[in-house]
């Protein structure tokens, strides 16, 4: 792990180094840079990958609340440490949040995007009340009662939770606190995504319990150079993880295209 002293704070992040084009690859809630090692083990012959952790995630410290704009100003000027002009910029769920806005920040920052099990809305209120009390349970009795229910929500069948299992025990409570408030609270950028002239791929679990695949369909007929929504047959929410030849596979030919 590497660390670079960014916007004020330290952020860990790994680069596989190497001439090919750039990939930064942005996790999900509760993950770290470490969900992408499928996609990185699969890409890094023919491209620089770099994988980082978000605020209040992995090796990456949080002091104070922030929002997914902050965080993709972070994706930014971790490129700028990189000494990196352009990227194609991979997220899963929050990191696509995070990518759609960075993509609307700097537009020639971003060569292309590949959005996983994400999409361009706010926090579906329903949803909000139990996140809540997971969350609140989680900071009374510590993550072993409702780490089974969290697990089912990011990965469904398929993956081993176990070691995420070890990684939450660990958890510091406002790395799970900050970040929470930031999915809970974030803005909507559905009517924006017009802007986004990029290239982009949009891939989808078919089973994915956190975002419904609408919001999906709704996320790829909304940007303009988008390809036909991918839909991963059997895979839930962390569909990378749980589907990973799948998903390299669609996104190793969307690469491909840009070449």
């Amino acid at each position: 792990m590497d660390t670079a002293r960014v916007n004020g704070r330290e952020i860990a992040f790994e680069d596989s180094g190497g001439d090919g084009p750039v990939v930064l690859f942005s996790h999900g809630l509760l993950m770290n840079r470490t969900m992408f090692d499928p996609q990185v083990a699969a890409l890094r012959e023919d491209h620089r990958c770099v994988a980082w952790d978000q605020r209040g995630h992995g090796g990456t410290p949080v002091d104070g609340p922030f929002t997914y704009w902050d965080s993709a100003d972070d994706a930014l000027a971790l490129l700028d440490h990189l000494g990196v002009d352009d990227a194609v910029l991979v997220g899963m769920s929050q990191g696509g949040f995070v990518s759609l806005r960075a993509a609307l920040r700097a537009p020639s920052r971003v060569r292309a995007l590949v959005l996983i099990d994400t999409q361009a809305g706010v926090e579906d209120p329903d949803a909000v009340p139990l996140y809540e009390a997971m969350r609140d349970q989680w900071l009374a009795e510590g993550p072993a009662g409702v780490q089974d229910a969290v697990a089912a929500i990011i990965f469904g069948d398929g993956v081993d939770p176990a070691p995420w299992f070890a990684t939450w025990a660990a958890w510091p409570a406002e790395h799970l606190t900050l970040p929470l408030r930031t999915l809970v609270e974030r803005d909507d950028l559905e009517d924006r995504l017009g802007e986004i002239a990029a290239p982009a791929l949009v891939i989808h679990g078919e089973r994915d319990a956190a975002i419904p695949v609408d919001r999906a369909r709704r996320l790829a007929t909304g940007l303009p150079g988008a390809r036909p929504l991918v839909l991963v047959p059997g895979a839930g929410h962390a569909a990378n993880l749980s589907h990973p030849d799948e998903v390299n596979a669609a996104v190793a030919s969307f690469l491909g295209e840009l070449a």
